[in-house]
C-alpha cells in the first residue's frame, strides 16, 4: 500500500485531496498534515512514498519543506500544490527537486494521473537500486585481511573525487573489481562504467574502439561510429592492460585527458567529453617508460592515485572466505547444494603457490565443487586440485 502525506494548510482543499486520494484506490494510505512544520516532522517519522505540498503556508513554505525533506528522505517524490501567483514559484520548485505541479483547485483527471506517475517513477527508481546492488554483488571485494582492507579504505576515499586512478597487479588478482568499486561508489554511479581491454583489440583498430570514427575513414568504416569516450561521457572508462596500448593512442589518450576532448578517426572536429578515466597494468610502466614503450607524460597523467592490488599468496588470511564465496557461487550456477570444506582442506589449499591468483583459484574451487565428495576433504583436494 503507498502511504501518501497531504500538507496544506486550508482544510477545505485538504479535505477534498484527502477524499480523492481515498476513493481512488484501496492501495492508498493517506495522512495529511496542517502546516508545513507538522508534515516534516511526520516525513522524519514515516516512510512516505509521496507527498503533496502546497507552496504558500504559515510558519513553513512549501519551498523550504521541500527543502528540508529531501535532506531526510530524498527519494520522496514531491508534488507541489500552487495557486494561482504561485506558478513561477512552483516551476522552481521543480528545479529543487519536485517531480511535478497541480494548480488550485484541483483537475481530477490532473491530480490522479500526476500522482500515479509519481508513484510508478519511485517504483521505478527503487526496483533500478535493487537491481545494481544485484549486479553490484558480482563484483565484491572478498577479504579481511590488511592488504585488502588498505584497497576498500583507498576506494573510500579515491571514489567520490575525479582523481584519475592507475590499478597494478599480476594477472587474476581482481583488478577490475577495484575499478567497478571506484565507479560504483562515486557521484557517476548513475552513468555508464564502460571497459576497454587494450591488450585484446589489435593496434590497427584501438583508436577507432577508444574514439570512433567517420565513415570512410577506412575500408571498412561504412558509416560513422561513436567510440568507447564517447559512451562513457559523464561516467567512467576503464582502460584495462593499457601498458599493450600502441603508442599512437596513448598520445590521443593524453590529449583527451588534458584537454577532455576527442576526434573521431578520419576527422579533426573536436567532441567534448567529461569521463573519468581509470586504468591497469599487469606491467611494470616504469620500465615500460624506459624501454621507449610507453609515454612518461601519460603515465602522470594516468597515475595520479597509486592503487596496487597484492597476490593471492601475499594475503592467504583471506583464501577460507574466497573459497566460501566461490564455493555458494558456483553451486548456485550449476544447480547443486554448497559443499562445505574441511579444516584440512583449506589448511592445503592455503599452502599452494597461487600464480594465477583469484582466477585460479576460482578455478579449483568450482573442479571440487564438481568432482568433490559431498565434503571437500584433503584427499579430495590432493586428488583434484594437485598443483
Amino acid at each position: 500500500m503507498s502511504k501518501i502525506l497531504v500538507i496544506e494548510d486550508e482544510a477545505a482543499i485538504r479535505r477534498v485531496l484527502v477524499k480523492i486520494l481515498s476513493e481512488e484506490s484501496e492501495m492508498y494510505e493517506v495522512d495529511e498534515a496542517e502546516d508545513g512544520s507538522i508534515g516534516l516532522e511526520m516525513i522524519k517519522k514515516t516512510d512516505y512514498d509521496l507527498a503533496l505540498c502546497d507552496i504558500k503556508m504559515p510558519k513553513m513554505d512549501g519551498v523550504e519543506v521541500l527543502q528540508a525533506a529531501k535532506k531526510i528522505r530524498p527519494e520522496i517524490p514531491f508534488i507541489m500544490i500552487s495557486g494561482h501567483g504561485d506558478l513561477d514559484t512552483a516551476v522552481n520548485t521543480m528545479r529543487l527537486g519536485a517531480f511535478d505541479y497541480i494548480s488550485k483547485p484541483p483537475d481530477l483527471n490532473r491530480l490522479l494521473t500526476t500522482v500515479r506517475n509519481a508513484l510508478d517513477k519511485k517504483e521505478l527508481v527503487q526496483e533500478n537500486k535493487s537491481l545494481k546492488k544485484r549486479v553490484s554483488k558480482g563484483y565484491e571485494m572478498i577479504g579481511q585481511s590488511k592488504e585488502i582492507t588498505t584497497i576498500k579504505d583507498m576506494i573510500d576515499k579515491v571514489a567520490p573525487t575525479d582523481a584519475r586512478v592507475l590499478i597494478t597487479g599480476s594477472n587474476g588478482t581482481g583488478k577490475e573489481l577495484v575499478a567497478h568499486w571506484l565507479h560504483e561508489k562515486s557521484d557517476r554511479s548513475g552513468a555508464p562504467f564502460i571497459e576497454v581491454n587494450c591488450a585484446a583489440i589489435p593496434s590497427e583498430l584501438i583508436e577507432s574502439e577508444l574514439f570512433g570514427h567517420v565513415k570512410g575513414a577506412f575500408t571498412s568504416a561504412v558509416r560513422d561510429r561513436a567510440g568507447k569516450f564517447e559512451a562513457a561521457n559523464k561516467g567512467t572508462i576503464f582502460l584495462d592492460e593499457i601498458g599493450d596500448m600502441s603508442l599512437s593512442a596513448q598520445a590521443k589518450v593524453l590529449r583527451a585527458l588534458q584537454e577532455s576532448k576527442i576526434s573521431r578517426v578520419g576527422t579533426d572536429k573536436d567532441i567534448k567529453v567529461d569521463v573519468r578515466v581509470i586504468a591497469a597494468t599487469n606491467k611494470d610502466l616504469q620500465h615500460e617508460i624506459a624501454e621507449g614503450k610507453f609515454r612518461e607524460d601519460l603515465y602522470h597523467r594516468l597515475a595520479v592515485i597509486l592503487i596496487n592490488v597484492p597476490s593471492l599468496n601475499d594475503r592467504r588470511e583471506d583464501i577460507p572466505l574466497l573459497i566460501d564465496h566461490f564455493a555458494s557461487k558456483i553451486a548456485s550456477e550449476q544447480g547443486v547444494v554448497t559443499k562445505k570444506f574441511t579444516k584440512k582442506a583449506l589448511e592445503l589449499l592455503k599452502s599452494y603457490d597461487w600464480t594465477g591468483n583469484i582466477r585460479e583459484l576460482r578455478n579449483v574451487v568450482e573442479r571440487l565443487i564438481i568432482l568433490g565428495g559431498t565434503e571437500i576433504t584433503e584427499e579430495d583436494v590432493n586428488l583434484f586440485a594437485s598443483k
